[in-house]
């Protein structure tokens, strides 16, 4: 009896269901990596690639892995992917869409015992959001031989180093380096993922084809004027590190607009050292969040708002700090597997469309050893990393039909 694509849609949307009701806290979904809640939601994970006949293990760093083997001697290795951990009160879909859509391909091969001339391998990722150790692609870095060891001194906020929470949720530190899947044996990479922008949404299409990530630039500054009493510093006499910070924000927001067509630019967050309603602030220290998918453009971007910055502090007689926090290279999508996956959309009925991820993505670091693509699907409004986010059975159902037609002509190709 063949199953429709709406109804693999429905048993895939159960199981993101239930892997949302595995969370850190009653309100949200909320699963960082390590903790008991991310445990038990590997756990889940792991059964259901067992249950599906996948061959499956737990790697050093905490990936849930789950293996196809072709019979084809010599044969390579094709990798779906995404990540099950998420930010702090998040929504459902943001990684574990594109894990449990992947497992529902692979059921699918199992249940026709199809012969591939590649294996596929279905990981779901321990850590791509970073939030408990302020790390990004833990779990991808690992299989892409690019974690870097000085990671592991590095504390979260109770003082747990990622050594010592690796090695408390079972895993093995040792084992690290004997994870990552060599370059010469990858075949390809897809992620599925939801679009986390509203250009799908707004335009009333299931999917799009992903050509590129940007990249990012996260920097600190830090503003220190002098701090003084809020009713006696005359206003023409004040050093307000505050005022400066203020400054800057609305600078970048302004830049930001701009060049838009080629860039973002956010200052997310503000943090005024001993505020009080009656102090001048003496010390402001404030983020900037930049993304671009042209990486000459991501650096004289950078470059300029550094120098807009160090006028503001130097009219304002305030000392600057500029801090680079990460530094991650805009990542473009394998040529040869983007046609491949945009002729599996137009197979299946669907229009191409392509955009530029500004959001991050495990295929970062992948695409910088092996073939990668992505596929976005459509969700409500663009909103992610949310409890609002959410997605469509018709188009959770569309991106079943072109994942599993882009796997057929990769076969195909491959034979």
């Amino acid at each position: 009896m063949t199953i429709t694509y709406l109804e693999r849609a429905r048993r895939i949307m159960a199981r993101i269901e239930a892997l949302a009701a595995i969370s850190e806290d009653a309100d949200g979904v909320t699963r960082r990596f390590g903790t008991p809640a991310f445990v038990a939601g590997q756990a889940l994970v792991r059964g259901w690639m067992t249950a599906a006949g996948l061959e499956t293990c737990l790697d050093g760093i905490g990936n849930v892995r789950g293996r196809w083997a072709s019979v084809r001697p010599g044969a390579r290795t094709f990798v779906l992917a995404s990540h099950i951990d998420t930010v702090v009160n998040a929504g459902k879909f943001d990684g574990p869409l594109g894990v449990l859509l992947g497992l529902d391909l692979l059921e699918q091969l199992a249940a026709r015992q199809a012969e591939l001339p590649f294996h596929v391998e279905l990981m779901a990722f321990s850590d791509e959001e970073g939030v408990r150790f302020h790390t990004t692609y833990l779990g991808s870095k690992v299989v892409t031989g690019a974690f870097e060891s000085s990671l592991l001194d590095r504390a979260d906020a109770a003082g747990i180093t990622l050594a010592e929470a690796i090695t408390h949720m079972g895993g093995n530190v040792a084992q690290l380096p004997q994870d990552a899947l060599p370059a010469a044996e990858w075949l390809g990479y897809l992620e599925v993922h939801i679009e986390q922008g509203p250009v799908l949404w707004e335009r009333n299409l299931p999917v799009a084809l992903v050509t590129a990530i940007a990249g990012q630039q996260r920097v600190e500054l830090t503003w220190r004027g002098m701090a003084g009493h809020a009713g006696t510093v005359p206003m023409t006499m004040r050093q307000d590190a505050l005022a400066g910070a203020a400054e800057f924000v609305l600078t970048t927001e302004a830049f930001g607009r701009q060049y838009g067509h080629e860039l973002v630019a956010t200052v997310g967050k503000l943090d005024v050292r001993h505020a009080a309603s009656n102090v001048i602030p003496g010390e402001v220290a404030c983020s900037l969040d930049l993304r671009s998918a042209d990486a000459t453009r991501l650096a004289s971007a950078a470059a300029e708002l550094a120098a807009r910055a160090q006028t503001i502090a130097d009219r304002r007689e305030l000392q600057l700090t500029w801090t680079l926090v990460q530094h991650t290279p805009p990542a473009a999508c394998d040529a040869a597997l983007n046609e491949l996956l945009a002729r599996a959309i137009r197979d299946s009925g669907q229009v191409v469309v392509p955009l530029v991820s500004g959001a991050g993505h495990d295929a970062v670091p992948v695409s910088r050893i092996a073939p990668a693509t992505m596929l976005f699907v459509r969700c409500f409004r663009g909103i992610s990393h949310n409890p609002l986010e959410n997605v469509e059975l018709p188009d959770l159902a569309a991106a079943v039909q072109v994942a599993e037609q882009f796997l057929m002509l990769l076969a195909a190709q491959n034979d």
